[in-house]
């Protein structure tokens, strides 16, 4: 049965219109094809190898739900996870220093909500020092020797990373000195750093030995360092999410191009074996991927990424470093609003009132009410559906006994309730934004 913190957990952002951080196993309809070749890729990455994946799918397909679940599965196995939304001005590809810092911001584990940095590295030391005590060749009272030894196997355990970045060795060292040392704000600001962080304390940087901040080329050190910590700490891998990675399409060409690059890059050193213990997967819409202001522009990328659409969807290899998702069908639409009517009602003690209300029929009507509203394009339908389903018809139900929504519910989509790609599907207008009346209502960037 269900908990109630997590059933609070993610009815809580259906009825925000949001996709839920956890439990997506409770309704992930149609993954059961990919569940097989994802747990393969994912015992191997615990292994110590890496993957490269790709999704594609339209709005609506489901993309942001794949890489959610597929993150849930990761931590199971004690894998962490970081999602991370690529954007122009936020987190532009290109820059492998940002993306590291989002990675990092992002960081979490089965235990640890983001950021999960302090508390990897911290458990990671511990290890190190369990590790030497078990050789027995050190008392656990004896603290300066035993500070000595850990420093020692912790160099041997970042070799690999010291030979092109030895700073995240030395603010690792440094990290540790000021814990126990009892300067809480030097360690914070040397995890902070660790993490990306520009702006640091001077002060900090200088017990550690470092200079500046991270830039483009350490980036990809500070990741092969970070898997060496989480995977010495009990974290047999990462999962590194890159969503809506076709905003690449909309930047100025020179920044677009250096962004596949960087894309090529990654790929490249998962290939070659830099990034043991790493699975990074990359959403993206088919214009991505096969239009000329995407992957088309980077023959080595695409490449890399070539799969065989050709044949019919039903027989796509989930196994493909590219993957399709084909979205919902008013079959599909109906079916996940019945599990999530299940999930709202279990642990409410009106199981039967809820269901008796809010039966299979009425969930397969207003799924197709709603699918109609949207220019009958049911790929767009998901989160307005689920949202309405739980936050106009579920909810009262719930609070009024007499509330029968065949007869007290009429179904209506108002414009600012609706993303861009919803009100176009609707035939609504897109809101413009208040106009300024005055010279004083009118914001000037200083």
């Amino acid at each position: 049965m269900i908990s109630a913190a997590r059933r609070a957990e993610v009815i809580d952002a259906l009825r925000r219109g949001t996709v839920p951080q956890a439990g997506l196993d409770l309704f992930a309809v149609g993954m059961d094809r990919f569940e097989r070749a994802i747990d393969e890729e994912l015992d191997s990455v615990t292994a110590g190898r890496a993957v490269f994946k790709a999704v594609r799918g339209e709005y609506g397909a489901g993309k942001t739900f794949f890489a959610r679940w597929l993150a849930e599965r990761a931590k199971r196995r004690g894998m962490a996870a970081a999602e991370i939304q690529v954007s122009e001005t936020e987190t532009p590809l290109h820059k492998l220093e940002t993306v590291y810092r989002r990675l990092v911001e992002q960081l979490a584990t089965a235990a640890y909500p983001p950021s999960a940095l302090r508390e990897v590295v911290d458990a990671w030391f511990y290890t190190l020092e369990e590790d030497i005590l078990a050789e027995g060749t050190v008392a656990a009272e004896d603290t300066a020797e035993l500070a000595k030894h850990v420093d020692q196997l912790m160099e041997r355990r970042l070799a690999d990373v010291a030979k092109t970045t030895p700073v995240f060795a030395a603010a690792l060292r440094a990290y540790r000195k000021a814990t126990l040392n009892g300067d809480q704000a030097t360690a914070q600001s040397l995890i902070a750093w660790i993490g990306g962080q520009p702006n640091v304390a001077a002060s900090a940087k200088r017990a550690a030995g470092v200079k500046g901040d991270l830039d483009h080329f350490a980036a990809l050190g500070f990741l092969q360092g970070l898997l060496t910590v989480l995977r010495d700490s009990g974290h047999p891998g990462l999962l590194v999410v890159l969503d809506e990675i076709e905003t690449l399409q909309r930047v100025r060409s020179d920044v677009r191009d250096k962004g596949l690059n960087a894309l090529r890059q990654l790929a490249d050193d998962i290939d070659s074996g830099r990034f043991p213990g790493l699975y990074l997967l990359i959403t993206g819409t088919p214009a991505f991927y096969d239009g000329p202001q995407g992957v088309a522009r980077l023959t080595p990328l695409a490449q890399r990424l070539a799969t065989d659409f050709g044949t019919d969807q039903r027989f796509d290899s989930p196994r493909a470093v590219q993957v399709r998702l084909t979205g919902f069908d008013l079959s599909k639409l109906a079916q996940l609003g019945q599990v999530i009517r299940n999930v709202y009602a279990s642990g409410t003690g009106a199981e039967e009132r809820i269901a008796a209300t809010v039966d299979d029929a009425y969930v397969e009507a207003l799924a197709q009410a709603v699918a109609g509203e949207l220019g009958g394009q049911v790929g767009v339908a998901p989160r307005v559906f689920l949202r309405k389903l739980v936050a106009d018809v579920l909810d009262r139900v719930a609070e009024f006994e007499d509330f029968d929504p065949r007869q007290h519910y009429k179904l209506t989509l108002s414009a600012t309730d609706l993303t861009d790609t919803e009100r176009n599907a609707a035939g609504l207008p897109i809101p413009l934004p208040a106009q300024p009346r005055t010279a004083d209502d009118v914001d000037l960037d200083l």
